[in-house]
């Protein structure tokens, strides 16, 4: 594994940390000891380190998006409701407020992200690289980075202000509002396909390539619901070679997998190492754990029963995704993030943000919304082999959408894609009022829940920031 992106050297922790009394949180600002910093490669890929290192943010990819994506939907829940505060308990029946940590934490950790991404593209075009390849490599990356994080942004929050280039005054964007989704999506598909052309075909551990770059687009499109443009991307990276599916369910997750064949782009941890007195572990593995587990189980994230009763004999993900405490405490849990021998929270798995499994899975629904089904039917078989189960009997349209929809389920389990594949497919409200009706839950949802509040501290530092409906 590579560390040194974990490493900030002089500045890295600074980008974007700065505070004021009232800091507007769409506006991370940089120090201004940066202004005079950034002078030479070496300083500027402290910055780039530092853009990468944000991703680990628990905020971000070291829980806070991992749970929402998964806990939202039907198939993962929340053990103790009122664990951390409700901040994961209120996805679970919908209670979301705006006061949320969570709520506040994604959007705030988001924008500083983008922030350091905007940083090193504004400054890099006047640094000399002594490799061009490099830099312009560089500069790839941190659009690849910046279109993630609004993706997610727009996803969750609906319009969100656009802010695409470095900010040194946090008042630099008081009263811009909100910018419309449509304008934030068109923002991410230019930064992609520059991406496109400014990253290599060959990866390097935690930096994303092209192939990242095309998936990525691939998913906007189709989130979108351009099936043809995100099938040209999809195919795009299964006929480059680079890529591949493990052999086995079991060859993907854990450190002892890291860097596998099937990797397009993830968040690199590590346990056990220390940078500026913190260590550099995510504590996925623990706090999704059940409570009394492991030091620091929090009970976030757990499968449901009634989603492991609906695995297929013989499926190996069963047992290589999933695993049951045996204790005082029989819950399921996902094996996909590790516990760490070093302390609690400081697990060393990876956490896999694009895989080669689900662009084969998201080609099959972009084949099958384009009308090639037999086609489609391949690549979703290509995945229940490797599963250790027979081909799908799906064969018209209608049931292999539903076949793919399934498939996703069982395949990623845990890493925070199901709440998002059910808005995708306009079905989340259907979905989650018949799983609310199984339960005997009275909880009811309409579609204003499908995106998150505006953080409360967004709103009360400016007035041009408007509420979503329903909150």
């Amino acid at each position: 594994m590579n560390f040194n992106k974990y490493i900030f050297l002089m500045v890295g922790v600074l980008v974007g940390l700065t505070s004021c009394e009232k800091e507007l949180d769409i506006v991370p600002i940089t120090e201004k000891a940066s202004n005079n910093f950034y002078s030479n490669e070496q300083e500027l890929e402290s910055a780039v380190a530092g853009v990468y290192a944000q991703l680990q943010n628990g905020g971000l990819y070291g829980l806070d998006l991992i749970g929402v994506g998964e806990i939202s939907g039907e198939d993962s829940f929340e053990e103790i409701a009122a664990n951390d505060g409700g901040r994961f308990g209120q996805l679970d029946d919908f209670s979301t407020n705006a006061g949320n940590d969570l709520v506040g934490d994604i959007w705030r950790e988001s924008y500083r992200g983008i922030q350091r991404a905007n940083t090193v593209l504004n400054r890099i075009t006047d640094i000399e690289y002594e490799s061009s390849a490099l830099k312009t490599n560089r500069i790839g990356e941190m659009k690849f980075v910046r279109a993630l994080l609004y993706f997610n942004l727009v996803r969750l929050y609906g319009d969100v202000p656009l802010v695409v280039i470095e900010t040194e005054s946090p008042f630099d964007f008081f009263g811009q509002g909100r910018t419309a989704s449509s304008e934030v999506y068109a923002q991410i598909q230019a930064d992609l396909n520059d991406a496109i052309q400014d990253l290599p075909v060959e990866k390097s551990s935690g930096k994303p390539a092209r192939g990242a770059a095309q998936a990525l687009l691939g998913d906007v499109l189709l989130t979108q619901g351009n099936f043809s443009g995100a099938l040209t991307n999809y195919e795009a990276v299964v006929n480059s070679g680079v890529y591949d599916l493990a052999p086995t369910t079991a060859d993907i997750f854990g450190v002892a997998n890291e860097g596998n064949s099937e990797i397009l782009f993830e968040v690199q941890f590590a346990s056990g190492f220390l940078v500026d007195g913190e260590f550099e572990g995510s504590p996925a593995g623990s706090q999704f754990r059940p409570s009394g587990t492991t030091a620091n189980a929090k009970g976030h994230n757990l499968p449901t029963q009634a989603f492991i009763d609906s695995y297929e004999a013989g499926d190996t993900r069963l047992n290589d995704y999933v695993a049951v405490d045996v204790g005082a405490n029989p819950f399921y849990f996902s094996t996909k993030y590790e516990v760490s021998t070093t302390g609690a929270d400081d697990g060393g798995s990876d956490h896999l943000i694009i895989r080669y499994a689900d662009v084969i899975l998201k080609y099959a629904e972009a084949l099958n919304e384009n009308g090639q089904t037999a086609e489609a039917i391949v690549q979703l078989d290509a995945i229940r082999a490797r599963a250790g189960l027979a081909g799908t009997t799906a064969t018209t349209q209608s049931d292999v959408r539903d076949a793919i929809e399934q498939e996703r389920r069982f395949e990623f389990i845990g890493e925070g894609h199901r709440w998002l594949d059910l808005k995708r497919y306009g079905t989340a409200v259907e979905v989650m009022n018949a799983f609310f009706s199984s339960t005997g839950a009275n909880v009811t949802i309409d579609a204003t829940k499908l995106i998150l509040p505006i953080p409360q501290s967004q709103l009360d530092t400016d007035a041009s920031i408007t509420q979503n409906p329903g909150y």
